[in-house]
């Protein structure tokens, strides 16, 4: 078989393998759980391993890995031995896995610990290049977007916060962890009345009381809510109406988190309500580097421009299935893939697939340059995402009524590329972003 190429299994049989229940106890402690997660994992690849030997024209198809345009190869030697590494295993081990946890709307802690063994923990600190990291958020997305929304966030938001806003104490209390993946960070900004005007209309409170701060307020859409060891929640100082970012604990009173369920996607991810009731930390849980709104913002740009790499690897995924697919499926006697309105759904797939990746890999530069604005970080977060909708889309209709299934795997991109589209700004929120920086002209109000 092609290296770091796993093709879907065939019609009529599931990819993913029950798995045990986990809890959040389990995060770093339960070794069986891990051992079961990594069992779980070896039955599926062996599954799609054993029917891929069967459907021999699919095991080596040209370009196994959709990269035309040679992006990969930009990336020093050494990178690019350990890309190769890191999607092998992600292939392998975390696709076909995931799928059941998607479907139960479950967190795969063992696999985490796999995430971390991996060093997918520790992009934002590690000293690899833009284009790297971005890369592994491809193939993090590629093999499961939950994951990846996982990934993402805790480096981009909960180590690169701590990391550049945070005191010598609290790097030092938790950095190892969270680069390791045994410990799990949430950022808490979004609220029920407030996500794209946050800036201006966010309620959660914080007043200093002696050696202590004291937060009241609520939280929605909070990613890692109800596993996270910790939440980075940002409140508005009563006392200069400045929104600061603290450091809470998730063990503290008053600290209450609530599971949202039935999600059409992203349903590996725990998010949550997340209530603060007089919730008291320490004065030193303050992130000094983050009085004010301002040193969050470029953290959310970067953020932003994360969403980019995602939208360019959930569109691969679907050109994967869809390219797969359409090699083992027959209709008429023949092999999907000989139909010319099959071709050009693919060819289309990967051509939106490769524009992204294009985009972020140039994103990726100007990022190294010191030169990212939001204006960018808008752009190519829209625009990928936008395509991405298009190109699931595509996928799921070549795969007919299959395509509705997460069994087949594109009915699980289906459902994530919707989140994706609205997350970290909505579409329409970022093509104003865009729109007001080549115009001069503000249409938010």
């Amino acid at each position: 078989m092609t290296k770091g190429y796993v093709p879907v299994q065939p019609q009529g049989r599931a990819s993913g393998q029950p798995a045990p229940a986990a809890n959040r106890g389990e995060t770093n402690t339960d070794v069986n759980t891990a051992e079961s997660d990594t069992a779980a994992a070896e039955a599926a690849v062996a599954a799609v391993e054993t029917n891929a030997a069967v459907e021999t024209n699919t095991a080596q198809p040209p370009f196994p890995d959709a990269d035309l345009m040679y992006i990969v190869d930009l990336l020093p030697p050494d990178e690019q031995l350990r890309y190769q590494e890191v999607r092998e295993f992600l292939q392998s081990r975390i696709r076909a896995a995931s799928i059941d946890y998607w479907n139960r709307e479950e967190f795969p802690f063992g696999l985490l610990a796999e995430l971390g063994k991996y060093g997918l923990g520790g992009l934002q600190t590690d000293g690899t290049s833009k284009l790297f990291k971005g890369l592994m958020y491809v193939e993090v997305a590629r093999a499961d977007v939950s994951l990846s929304a996982l990934v993402g966030i805790h480096n981009e938001l909960i180590v690169g916060m701590i990391d550049e806003l945070g005191s010598e104490e609290q790097k030092a209390r938790w950095l190892p962890g969270l680069t390791a993946f045994t410990q799990l960070g949430a950022f808490a900004l979004t609220e029920p009345d407030h996500g794209s005007d946050i800036a201006g209309g966010l309620e959660t409170t914080a007043r200093l009381d002696g050696g202590e701060w004291v937060l009241n307020g609520a939280k929605r859409w909070i990613g890692a809510g109800t596993i996270a060891d910790f939440a980075l929640v940002w409140a508005r100082d009563v006392a200069d109406q400045h929104i600061k970012g603290f450091i809470v604990e998730t063990d503290r009173a008053g600290y209450t988190a609530t599971k949202i369920a039935n999600k059409i996607g992203l349903r590996i991810m725990q998010n949550a309500d997340i209530v603060l009731d007089e919730v008291r930390i320490p004065a030193a849980n303050l992130l000094p580097g983050a009085t004010d709104f301002s040193k969050a913002n470029e953290l959310l740009r970067d953020s932003r421009a994360w969403v980019g790499w995602q939208g360019a690897g959930i569109q691969l995924a679907a050109f994967d299935v869809a390219r797969a697919y359409s090699l083992q499926r027959r209709q008429f006697g023949k092999e999907l893939a000989r139909f010319q309105l099959i071709q050009q759904q693919l060819a289309e797939i990967l051509g939106n697939a490769t524009a992204s990746l294009a985009l972020m890999a140039q994103l990726a530069r100007i990022q190294e340059d010191g030169k990212l604005e939001m204006v960018q970080a808008a752009m190519a977060k829209a625009t990928t995402t936008r395509l991405a909708r298009a190109s699931v889309a595509m996928g799921r209709s070549l795969m007919g009524g299959n395509g509705i299934s997460s069994d087949y795997e594109m009915g699980k991109l289906f459902g994530d590329a919707e989140i994706l589209y609205t997350y970290e700004g909505s579409y329409e929120i970022n093509s104003l972003i865009v729109a007001r920086a080549v115009t001069g002209k503000s249409a938010f109000v």
